[in-house]
């Protein structure tokens, strides 16, 4: 049984580096972001593959992957590849780290559509793809979602890939999300928006502002210009494209804890949800705000 390309099936992904591996930073422009971003980036976060399989009751990958040394921190973690559906997992198989290998997925009879989520951490390159005692055929992509933020939206740590919010938002509604969420940065980097700008997009969702309170410490005017010039920016490359702007989520020990230039999270979700020619407003503690960002 021959292997298929496994080109077509794949989603999710923004850019490729010089080896043909899924990037979620341009490779051309990796220079210009901080080392926690390129670090990130190189890791395939919610790369997939969605197809259907007509009379195959199994799915079988080729893969290439990292080994991480028994000393690093993601040495521990489960290798595990996951079948879903829209609605919900099918199977799933742990496998142990391996250069290059094979994994078989259990199916249900139904067809599909169907989602496998590859383990993140190993940053896996799918070599091939085949179906066991059937025909598998790439879903068409959906409206395409790229959604930007921290570890919240990355979903690191999250018990499984499929389990990170963007995952389960993009299975419910049919988008092609495209996770360019970067655990421990996202602190509205102006080359970030540049290169989401670059990108192509049906609809846009920017989630940050938590690490500007703790990993690099931003004041409420610094955040609210930076948030102001960071949409500008995405907006020359996505003008009309539905956009949507989410403060951080509520963090108890930061709410009313001021960071090092003086800034409390309350206060810099108040500065990213103030509109422009509005006053200051007073900060809460409980103020999470969704702002569809139209300027």
């Amino acid at each position: 049984m021959n292997w298929l390309d496994p080109e077509p099936f794949l989603r999710g992904v923004a850019w490729r580096g010089t080896s043909g591996r899924p990037l979620r930073a341009d490779p051309a422009q990796l220079g210009r972001l901080p080392l926690d971003v390129v670090e990130r980036a190189a890791l395939p976060v919610g790369v997939r593959l969605e197809f259907t399989a007509e009379g195959a009751s199994a799915v079988e990958i080729r893969y290439r992957a990292e080994v991480p040394a028994p000393s690093e921190p993601l040495a521990p973690l489960a290798h595990t590849f996951a079948v879903w559906t829209s609605e919900r997992r099918v199977s799933e198989t742990t496998v142990p780290p391996a250069g290059e290998a094979t994994v078989r997925l259990r199916l249900r009879p139904c067809g599909g559509p169907f989602i496998v989520h590859p383990p993140q951490a190993a940053a896996p390159r799918i070599l091939g793809l085949r179906g066991i005692g059937g025909t598998l055929r790439p879903v068409p992509a959906g409206p395409r979602w790229l959604v930007h933020g921290d570890s919240i939206t990355e979903g690191w740590w999250s018990t499984r890939p499929a389990h990170a919010w963007p995952a389960a938002a993009g299975r419910a509604l049919g988008l092609d999300t495209v996770n360019l969420g970067y655990a421990g940065a996202a602190r509205g980097e102006l080359a970030t928006a540049e290169q989401l700008a670059s990108l192509p997009a049906d609809v846009l969702t920017l989630a940050f502002g938590t690490n500007c309170w703790s990993g690099v410490p931003s004041s409420a005017p610094l955040l609210y210009e930076t948030t102001r010039a960071f949409l500008a920016l995405v907006r020359r490359g996505h003008p009309h494209t539905p956009l949507l702007l989410l403060s951080p989520l509520l963090h108890p020990a930061a709410e009313r804890t001021p960071n090092a230039l003086g800034a409390t999270l309350s206060a810099l979700r108040a500065a990213m949800e103030r509109r422009p020619g509005t006053a200051p407003k007073t900060a809460t503690a409980t103020s999470t705000c969704f702002l569809a960002a139209t300027c």
